[in-house]
């Protein structure tokens, strides 16, 4: 460790409030850039989740070393990284295209909040470089995924037949179109005087620039399909 830094990790005025001041700083970082992108937990969020998990290792700390009260001081820490997640779930959604948003802003929540407890600790190092870490990886390796994996998605297509005979058509016209099945689900659904028909879940490997209109409108042309839309 660097000792220009010894300073900070005592228990005193000043080096409690450099732990504090560092933690808003780390964690107002990490929140503009997600403030920036519109995400739901930006910067105001990220400087408290962070400022209070600093908060909270000072507490342990000033528990044990002032108040001499023997103590586990790591205990208070273990329950910010466990209650984060309740803060954290509330930022991810699943919309009705079955894309998952939220995930990064919710491991960034949770992140920042160790890196609160770092800044508490006075690890100002660490701190630092873990927060340098998390901006390269929400700013430029985002890139990197959009270059090699975002050429490809999943849609999950949902069709209802009226007999069983009409999947081999379905799974005909897909082949045609060259696409790749990743799952296919198929369901007999009851209908009234022992009547049934059936509904089948598709999940296509398609490219991006594959219009997902035009499988569905090739879908409807087909006899006995009673109805396709995209989940």
């Amino acid at each position: 460790m660097l000792h220009c830094f010894d300073y900070i990790r005592e228990m005193t005025l000043t080096a409690v409030s450099m732990r504090l001041l560092l933690a808003v700083i780390c964690g107002g970082a990490i929140g503009l850039e997600r403030e920036y992108k519109r995400r739901p937990a930006g910067f105001r969020t990220h400087i408290l989740i962070c400022l209070g998990a600093a908060m909270t290792t000072l507490t342990s700390q000033y528990l044990f070393l002032t108040m001499h009260l023997f103590t586990d001081v790591a205990r208070l820490g273990a329950q910010v990284i466990a209650g984060i997640g309740f803060i954290g779930a509330g930022t991810i959604i699943v919309t009705k295209r079955q894309r998952v948003k939220g995930l990064t802003t919710a491991a960034g929540l949770w992140t920042a909040a160790i890196i609160g407890l770092v800044c508490g600790a006075g690890y100002v190092e660490c701190a630092v470089f873990a927060t340098a870490m998390v901006l390269v990886a929400e700013i430029l390796l985002i890139k990197f995924e959009y270059r090699f994996a975002g050429k490809v998605h999943d849609v999950n297509l949902y069709v209802e037949y009226a007999h069983a005979t009409v999947i081999d058509s379905i799974l005909r016209i897909i082949r045609e179109r060259r696409l790749k099945i990743t799952g296919l689900e198929v369901n007999r659904i009851s209908g009234k005087d022992d009547e049934h028909h059936y509904c089948a879940v598709v999940t296509l490997h398609v490219n991006k620039k594959e219009l997902d209109e035009d499988i569905i409108k090739d879908l409807n042309g087909v006899e006995n399909i009673i109805a396709v839309e995209e989940l």
